[in-house]
C-alpha cells in the first residue's frame, strides 16, 4: 500500500505532533527597558519543526502490514459469519420447503375432508327434507285421524246420550206398561173391550198429548226466540245507555271544567271590580273634596252678576272664581303700577338736601 494513499496518517489528530513555543530563558538581572536591546544576544534552543508524517515515515511499512492483517482477519470473520448465515438461510429454506409441502398436503387433505363433509351435508339435507316431508305427511294424516276420532267420539257421546235418554223414557213409561199389564191380567177372559179396543183410546190419548206437547214446545221455542230478541234489544239499549252515559259524563266533565274556569274568571273579575270600586271610591271622595273646595272658593269669590250661589253649577262657580282671580290679579297689577309711578313722581319732585348754617342737613318738604 502506498503511504501517500492512506488518508488516516494525514488526518488522524492523535498522530499529530504538537510543539509548544517555549518561553525564552532570560535571567532577570536588568531593567525591562534594557531587555529589548540585549535580545539579539540571547541563544535560542532549536525546536523540531518536521511534520508528523515525516516522523512516521520510517514505520509506515510496519503499520500497513498490521492494518492489512487486521482487515484480513475482519474479512475472514465476516466471511465466516456470512457462510454461517448462508447455511442458516439454506436450513431455513429447507425447513420452509418442508413446511410448505406439509401445508400443501394439509390443504389437500382439508379440501378432501371439506368435499366429503359437503357431500355428507348434502346427503343429510336430502334425508332431512325427506324426513320433514314424511313428518308433514304423517302429521296431516294424524290431524285427519284426530278429526275423524273427534267426530266419532262426538257421535258416540250423542248416541250414548240418546241411549240414556231412551232408557230414561223406558224407565219412565214402564210403570204405565206394568199398570196396563196388571189391568189386562185382572180383566175377565170374556170382556168385551178386551184386546185392541182398550189400548186404542190410550194410544189416541197419547197421540193427542204428543200433538199438544209439540204445540207447546213450538210456542215455547217461539217465546224463547222472542225473549232472546227482547234480551238482545235490551242489551243494545243497555249499551246505548252506557254510551250515552259516558258521553253525558264526558260532556258533564267538560261543562264542569268550563264552570270552574268561569268561577275562576268571576273571582278575578270580582277582585278587579273590588279594586276598581276602591279606586272609584277614592276618586269620588277626591271629587267631593274638590267640589267642596270649589264651593268654598265660590263663596269667597262671589260676584253678584252670576246670580244666586245655590243655583249655580260647578262650571259657573269655576268661571266666577276664574273671573274673580283675574280681576284681583288685574287690580294688583294696576296698584303695583300706580305705586311705581307715584314713587317715580316723588323722586322727580323732591329737592336736593342743602347744608344749614349750623352744618346739619335739613329734611326735604314732603308733598301733600
Amino acid at each position: 500500500m502506498d503511504p501517500a494513499s492512506s488518508p488516516a496518517l494525514k488526518t488522524d489528530a492523535r498522530l499529530m505532533l504538537i510543539v509548544e513555543h517555549k518561553k525564552k530563558n532570560v535571567f532577570v538581572t536588568q531593567l525591562e527597558e534594557h531587555r529589548e536591546q540585549t535580545e539579539e544576544h540571547v541563544q535560542h534552543i532549536p525546536v523540531i519543526t518536521e511534520s508528523s508524517s515525516g516522523l512516521l515515515d520510517t514505520g509506515v511499512h510496519t503499520l500497513q502490514t498490521t492494518l492489512v492483517l487486521k482487515k484480513r482477519s475482519e474479512v475472514d470473520a465476516v466471511d465466516t459469519r456470512l457462510m454461517d448465515t448462508r447455511q442458516e438461510v439454506q436450513r431455513s429454506m429447507k425447513i420452509l420447503q418442508q413446511r410448505r409441502a406439509q401445508l400443501q398436503q394439509r390443504q389437500t387433505e382439508t379440501k378432501h375432508r371439506a368435499a366429503r363433509f359437503e357431500k355428507f351435508v348434502e346427503e343429510n339435507e336430502v334425508k332431512r327434507r325427506r324426513a320433514l316431508k314424511k313428518f308433514q305427511t304423517e302429521r296431516e294424516q294424524n290431524q285427519v285421524k284426530e278429526q275423524e276420532k273427534a267426530e266419532l267420539f262426538k257421535q258416540l257421546q250423542d248416541l250414548q246420550a240418546r241411549r240414556q235418554y231412551l232408557q230414561e223414557r223406558v224407565n219412565k213409561y214402564k210403570i204405565f206398561e206394568e199398570f196396563l199389564m196388571k189391568t189386562l191380567d185382572l180383566l175377565p177372559d170374556k170382556y168385551v173391550g178386551y184386546g185392541t179396543d182398550l189400548v186404542t183410546p190410550i194410544i189416541r190419548r197419547y197421540e193427542t198429548l204428543t200433538v199438544s206437547r209439540e204445540d207447546l214446545l213450538q210456542q215455547l221455542s217461539s217465546l224463547t226466540d222472542e225473549m232472546k230478541s227482547s234480551q238482545n234489544h235490551m242489551e243494545s239499549l243497555r249499551q246505548q245507555h252506557s254510551t250515552f252515559k259516558l258521553m253525558t259524563n264526558q260532556e258533564l266533565s267538560e261543562r264542569q271544567t268550563q264552570l270552574d274556569q268561569l268561577k275562576e274568571k268571576n273571582k278575578q273579575l270580582e277582585m278587579m271590580l273590588h279594586m276598581h270600586l276602591g279606586q272609584s271610591r277614592d276618586q269620588v271622595e277626591e271629587v267631593g273634596n274638590i267640589l267642596i273646595a270649589v264651593k268654598n272658593l265660590s263663596e269667597q269669590c262671589y260676584l253678584s252678576h252670576y246670580g244666586a250661589l245655590d243655583l249655580m253649577d260647578t262650571s259657573s262657580m269655576m268661571d266666577m272664581i276664574k273671573e274673580f282671580i283675574v280681576e284681583k290679579a288685574d287690580m294688583e297689577r294696576r296698584a303695583t303700577r300706580l305705586v311705581a309711578s307715584s314713587g317715580a313722581t316723588v323722586k322727580r319732585t323732591t329737592p336736593k338736601k342743602t347744608p344749614s348754617r349750623s352744618g346739619a342737613l335739613t329734611a326735604p318738604k314732603t308733598l301733600p
